[in-house]
């Protein structure tokens, strides 16, 4: 059993590039003693038998383990995972066993105090680690994405980046990657284009001339202001169609013309833009231009949901801990941290992150010191059911097909602004042409 040396993993590494090397199995420690970590045990091919020695941390040794508590080996494409006749039990994802079991690749094993992944390749690991840096958390899945992104900051002729994935993935935190370290005074200027009212978007993201409309003063616009730097459009599928061709032509010739003028003016501005949405199939649906897709589709990372980062988690749950403001020092137990890893979290690390916060106020009502799995709310990082299709005594489905399917129409028949029923629209993914009388 070993921990490998650098040089091990360096010379695994120069072979996996060459084709040369197998996969590494082994035991990837991720919450010991309380805290976080990421250690890395390979067997060598080897069965591992693993207790207290092995799974403590800093030196320091959780009594809950038994000298020989578990023993893992690696069985084909799964893992043979052994209790050694321990004190306390072993847990695979969250459920106590005894003798042997198997188990697929990428399951959870929480021995005493210690949590374990069993997987069949570890040299991502090796590699890349678990770890926070300038507040922001990394494991392998997500650290190779923004790898990728930094590789495309660094060549200069690429000025436009598509970041896709969930809700709460990470997106801005990749597009700061896209402006990168050496961005020096350069702006940032990020913008979620789902809170911009249609209405404004133009002048919001172009600027405008005094004397545009009523009202109107010589304003930049968010272009201008990310003038040098970069601009990050968050949610770019929710821009109306008319800017969407405003936009491509200032990626295409590097000129704005703002609302109300009569000539154009030069940005130089690097354009990170990300959406949760299938923009291939928002194109189809003729719902996203198909020319500005090819544009800002091109280079495209995906990032990963957390479900697919399950190592990250103890750290989100440590972090948002000590960030959470209680009167005492929190701990999280193992077990609440296996609970947390066995949800799908649709809400991702945001979503993970309030919930933590949220059961921090429920253990200090309770004068405790440690989060435990009863402090988890049942629905917390669950799907959300949705109805397969849209009511069909919705008043404002009614409305659109008395007005057969005009929004504005619909908007007076109910005596609501329009947007409301656009966001309707929106929400369930449907166009005005669907209530159209046939």
């Amino acid at each position: 059993m070993t921990t490998e040396s650098p040089t091990t993993v360096r010379a695994w590494r120069r072979e996996r590039q060459a084709g040369g090397v197998p996969a590494v199995p082994g035991v990837v420690v991720v919450f010991a003693n309380g805290r976080p970590c990421c250690r890395v045990i390979c067997g060598n091919g080897k069965p591992l038998e693993l207790g207290r020695s092995e799974l403590g941390q800093e030196g320091v040794e959780d009594a809950r383990i038994s000298r020989r508590h578990v023993r893992v080996a690696l069985d084909g494409a799964g893992w043979q995972v052994t209790d050694l006749g321990s004190c306390n039990g072993s847990f695979i994802q969250g459920t106590p066993f005894s003798g042997t079991v198997r188990v697929p690749s990428g399951s959870l094993v929480r021995v005493g105090g210690a949590l374990l992944l069993l997987l069949a390749d570890t040299l991502d690991f090796h590699r890349y680690g678990v770890g926070q840096s300038g507040g922001v958390i990394t494991g392998p899945q997500l650290r190779k994405q923004l790898d990728t992104i930094d590789a495309a900051r660094k060549v200069r002729m690429l000025k436009t980046l598509l970041v896709t994935g969930e809700s709460g993935t990470g997106k801005e935190i990749a597009a700061q990657v896209f402006h990168g370290p050496d961005g020096g005074q350069a702006p940032f200027v990020a913008v979620n284009c789902a809170t911009i009212p249609r209405d404004l978007a133009e002048r919001l993201l172009f600027g405008s001339r005094r004397g545009a409309f009523s009202g109107a003063t010589d304003a930049p616009g968010h272009l201008q202001a990310a003038h040098g730097g970069t601009l990050f459009l968050d949610e770019i599928a929710e821009l109306p169609a008319d800017v969407q061709a405003k936009l491509l032509r200032m990626l295409e010739t590097g000129e704005v013309m703002r609302l109300g003028a009569t000539t154009y003016e030069r940005v130089e501005v690097r354009v990170c833009a990300a959406t949760w949405r299938d923009l291939r199939g928002e194109v189809a649906r003729g719902r996203f231009r198909e020319d500005l897709y090819f544009r800002v589709g091109q280079p495209e990372v995906r990032l990963p949901p957390l479900r697919e980062r399950r190592e990250e988690i103890p750290w989100h749950v440590v972090d948002a801990l000590d960030q959470s403001g209680a009167p005492w020092p929190l701990e999280a137990s193992a077990a609440f941290i296996e609970a947390c890893a066995q949800r799908p979290w649709p809400g991702n690390v945001r979503e993970l992150r309030a919930e933590v916060r949220r059961c921090a106020a429920a253990a200090c009502m309770e004068s405790a010191v440690k989060l435990t799995t009863e402090h988890l709310s049942p629905t917390a990082g669950q799907p959300i059911l949705r109805a397969e299709s849209v009511p069909p005594h919705d008043e404002i489905a009614e409305a659109l097909r008395a007005e057969s399917g005009n929004v504005l129409g619909a908007a007076r028949r109910l005596g609501v602004h329009r947007n409301k029923v656009r966001r309707w629209l929106e929400r369930h993914r449907l166009g005005p042409e669907s209530f159209k009388a046939t």
